[in-house]
């Protein structure tokens, strides 16, 4: 049903734009259109329960793959990644003397590796369906059509043959996490109890740093509950203090940052979840916001995703290889163990170890790709989680909102406010890495 209300809400919004029927360009070239594309798979990724680290897989190839078919169409503005991205050797092969929509080919593309890195075949099928008639509806020449389905099979099928080599399907098989339960170690949380999420994702091939370990921040504080003096019991009671007298803006900055995908909801014997989509989704509905108040053509729209996406993805993998080095303990299990049973976070504990902040390094590293692309100071209200029914928030810039998330995850109890500050930290660094070492708009 969402699919086919996109469906529709897309065609009106461009039959609205002519009533001619040999306008395809228009539409094809509007990066509005490549914006809801990504906000498509975005829901996707929502209703099928992946959790953020997977999510940003798809994300980060399906963008590439967008991006390398803009990149053939205009290679005087914009440089292939080939040679680039740790493994990527090869750029699709543009044939001579045919024309092609790359606009209308880099959607292709994008869904073709969206829906085909993770999700089971034809989850995005309908929707493609409907992008392929509106585009015929509206004159595309069936040479056109034909030409630019094939260019866009031909860029993604090179991207995906890369993405089979990342270590994503070795590490399916991998060992689960070790639950021990030692003072100051992790252990699954309530109400679920789930297990670790993707202990082995230091094992996935970075984009574009060298490894995993790369940027290594300083140890966690040392666990020790009884010095009330040292800086672990500080940091301990520092998030129940603040968790217990939290005023309403600080609330609203816990929501709107939560982005936790799957939110496991418990009433007596009654259990439910509730969705919303997760770290990822949130900075790619940030990058459309973007795009869109910018008013930047469709070749920059698509950078712009291309490169917030790879930082994303590194930043992920850089955050993980510390987390399950440090294994650091959640503050709702420190605080129920030691101070208070009773005691709860404003915020669902996600399942995965403390040190370092997932959010916040993500945030951090998105922060600064999309300083890179739109300046620094680019104010802009992130209408993003409206549809979960929580008002906007408005920035002076995209680290000014990295900033608020580091807060954000203190407040909802989640996180010791240190390892907030140290994820920025971090996270900036593999942004400031993409944007130095990457040569993509020229």
């Amino acid at each position: 049903m969402r699919v086919a209300v996109l469906t529709v809400a897309v065609v009106l919004f461009f039959s609205s734009c002519s009533e001619k029927k040999n306008d395809y360009q228009q539409i094809t070239s509007d990066p509005y259109l490549y914006s809801k594309t990504v906000k498509e798979l975005n829901n996707v990724v929502m209703q099928n329960n992946f959790p953020p680290i997977i999510a940003s897989r798809n994300y980060v190839y399906a963008n590439i793959a967008a991006y390398e078919v803009i990149a053939a169409g205009d290679p005087q503005h914009y440089q292939s990644l080939a040679g680039q991205l740790n493994g990527l050797d090869s750029a699709a092969f543009l044939p001579a003397g045919k024309k092609i929509d790359f606009h209308f080919a880099a959607l292709l593309a994008f869904c073709q590796l969206g829906e085909a890195v993770t999700f089971p075949e034809g989850s995005m099928k309908e929707y493609v369906d409907s992008l392929k008639g509106l585009v015929k509806d509206h004159g595309m020449p069936d040479d056109v059509f034909r030409n630019s389905v094939d260019f866009a099979a031909e860029a993604g099928r090179i991207i995906l043959a890369w993405s089979k080599k990342d270590q994503y399907a070795q590490t399916r098989t991998s060992p689960k996490y070790a639950v021990i339960d030692t003072p100051g170690r992790w252990v699954p949380t309530p109400p679920l109890y789930a297990q670790a999420l993707e202990p082995h994702w230091r094992k996935i091939r970075t984009m574009v740093m060298d490894s995993a370990n790369q940027f290594t921040p300083p140890p966690p504080p040392v666990f020790d509950i009884n010095n009330k003096q040292g800086k672990y019991y500080q940091e301990v009671m520092a998030v129940k203090n603040a968790g217990d007298s939290l005023t309403e803006e600080q609330k609203h900055i816990a929501e709107f940052w939560d982005d936790l995908g799957n939110k496991m909801n418990v009433n007596g014997h009654i259990m439910f979840v509730t969705k919303k989509f997760s770290p990822p989704g949130h900075w790619m509905n940030i990058v459309g916001i973007a795009a869109q108040k910018a008013k930047v053509d469709y070749a920059t729209t698509v950078y712009a995703y291309a490169k917030t996406s790879i930082a994303m993805f590194d930043a992920f993998i850089q955050c993980w290889d510390e987390k399950f080095r440090s294994n650091y303990a959640r503050p709702e299990t420190v605080i129920n163990k030691y101070i208070d049973p009773n005691w709860m976070p404003y915020l669902q504990t996600p399942p995965f170890p403390e040190y370092t902040c997932g959010h916040s390094t993500v945030s951090s590293a998105s922060a600064e790709a999309l300083t890179s692309v739109f300046g620094d100071n680019f104010a802009f209200t992130d209408t993003s989680e409206l549809e979960f029914g929580i008002k906007n928030r408005s920035f002076k810039s995209f680290r000014d909102a990295a900033l608020e998330n580091n807060w954000a995850r203190f407040y909802g109890g989640i996180h010791f406010h240190i390892s907030c500050i140290i994820s920025t930290e971090y996270g900036a660094k593999v942004g400031t890495l993409v944007n130095d070492r990457l040569k993509m708009k020229k």
